[in-house]
């Protein structure tokens, strides 16, 4: 097991990478899903063998509360259909913390649910917020799962100028989920699963 990272200087890393992301030219990336709620496009991720996933939607909210329904606490574990269970293991000064989550299985238990222990860091961007997040090789592995890893990810929140109510959000998700996995099933998965949390989180926010 690895020793924790130094917060400050993981959580600097992680946002820069992610407005690297962020400002990858429209042509590079290509459809994969498209629904009333979302858009989600793909490109080769530059990280692991898979792919780096965008999403983007127009949520019915203000930006802080999309945050806060995103980022670890306990609202996440409540609407998000695929988390099954979330747990603060550390917590540090530059809202900061590391949670380990399980997730449940997907495509008929093709792909048997995951754990994941993650980093994750929310800071001010432009008008808005950004949530990110990078597994750590932390904790130990418990037997009943497999351990996933996610590779940088992340969401950008920002109001719309016009319609300060509603607010563009766009997530970046590369995650390898490991074990013995035709990749065309875990491709199926991704761009379901990230169309699915436009609309679970829309739902929660209006209730």
């Amino acid at each position: 097991m690895e020793p924790l990272p130094r917060a400050a200087p993981l959580a600097t890393k992680l946002r820069n990478t992610l407005v690297q992301y962020h400002g990858i030219a429209d042509s590079e990336w290509r459809v994969a899903k498209k629904t009333k709620d979302a858009t989600v496009w793909r490109k080769p991720s530059e990280e692991f063998s898979g792919y780096l996933y965008k999403a983007q939607g127009v949520v019915e909210d203000v930006t802080n509360r999309i945050v806060d329904h995103i980022r670890p606490g306990p609202y996440r574990l409540h609407w998000d259909s695929l988390m099954t269970t979330m747990d603060i293991m550390e917590t540090f000064e530059e809202n900061c913390c590391v949670m380990r989550y399980t997730t449940a299985g997907q495509l008929w238990n093709i792909i048997a649910p995951r754990e994941f222990v993650d980093f994750s860091y929310t800071t001010n961007y432009e008008d808005g917020l950004l949530t990110c997040g990078i597994s750590l090789d932390y904790g130990e592995v418990r037997p009943d799962f497999v351990r996933g890893f996610n590779h940088p990810c992340g969401w950008f929140c920002v109001p719309l100028k016009d319609y300060p109510n509603h607010s563009l959000l766009t997530g970046y998700i590369q995650t390898e989920l490991r074990g013995m996995l035709p990749q065309s099933a875990v491709d199926t998965a991704m761009a379901s699963t990230l169309a699915n949390f436009y609309s679970d989180l829309k739902k929660a926010l209006k209730t």
